[in-house]
């Protein structure tokens, strides 16, 4: 009986020790990943912008869009955004082809930035995000009247408000920099992949609203003024 309480006894130690160990290497763990209570809300308001790029694309070339986002501050790491632009084309093919084309439609994006900055809270960011796109639009496309080179009379062809509609996504990198009170400015680069589509009867169409060019390559670029609300 000596010897069972005896063995009984240093059981008893050996398990208090392992528990006593075993407590205080947790609370060691614990003090060592502990992370700072972040004291900053979850709400941080809101921001509108503008992209300029597809403003001056109006001017300079024959299409372009008018841009527009809002966006929601979430603890100045996540940006659920929508984007409302309107584009257009008035398109004049090459001399030796001479097709007009033209459209116009409104297009959105929605999806979400997150800033991938280790010091959110400065007002500097620079993001990855995703968008979901789709647009719903009508072409006009004409060729003027040529000779028909067998039959000797006038031929011309084309379509009148042929409706066509894209949907297609996003992968974007950009930088947003704060420049005094709540004006930011930034700039991202977009990578797109149409996901489906109608292009009419008249085989690709040559511009769609919000996408660009169909012949260009999948990247785009956007320059953004930014107002905190």
């Amino acid at each position: 009986m000596i010897r069972t309480s005896t063995i009984s006894t240093s059981v008893s130690r050996i398990a208090i020790s392992l528990l006593l160990l075993l407590y205080a290497g947790n609370m060691r763990a614990q003090g060592f990943f502990k992370l700072e209570r972040d004291s900053v809300p979850m709400f941080q308001g809101f921001a509108v912008s503008f992209d300029v790029v597809g403003a001056a694309m109006m001017l300079v070339s024959d299409y372009g869009q008018y841009e527009g986002a809002l966006r929601v501050n979430l603890h100045n790491q996540y940006f659920p955004t929508v984007e409302i632009g309107y584009g257009k084309a008035n398109h004049n093919g090459e001399e030796d082809i001479s097709i007009n084309y033209h459209t116009k439609a409104p297009y959105f994006r929605v999806g979400c930035d997150v800033n991938i900055m280790k010091r959110k809270h400065t007002g500097n960011r620079i993001f990855a995000g995703l968008r979901y796109a789709y647009t719903n639009y009508k072409v006009d496309i004409d060729r003027p009247t040529f000779d028909d080179p067998t039959w000797q009379w006038d031929v011309n062809y084309g379509v009148k408000g042929e409706k066509c509609y894209q949907h297609w996504a996003e992968v974007l990198f950009g930088i947003d920099a704060k420049v005094a009170g709540p004006l930011h400015l930034g700039w991202s680069v977009r990578y797109r992949q149409r996901l489906a589509h109608k292009d009419g009867t008249m085989g690709k169409t040559w511009y769609v609203p919000g996408y660009g060019t169909q012949n260009s390559n999948k990247l785009g670029v956007t320059f953004n003024v930014t107002v905190d609300i």
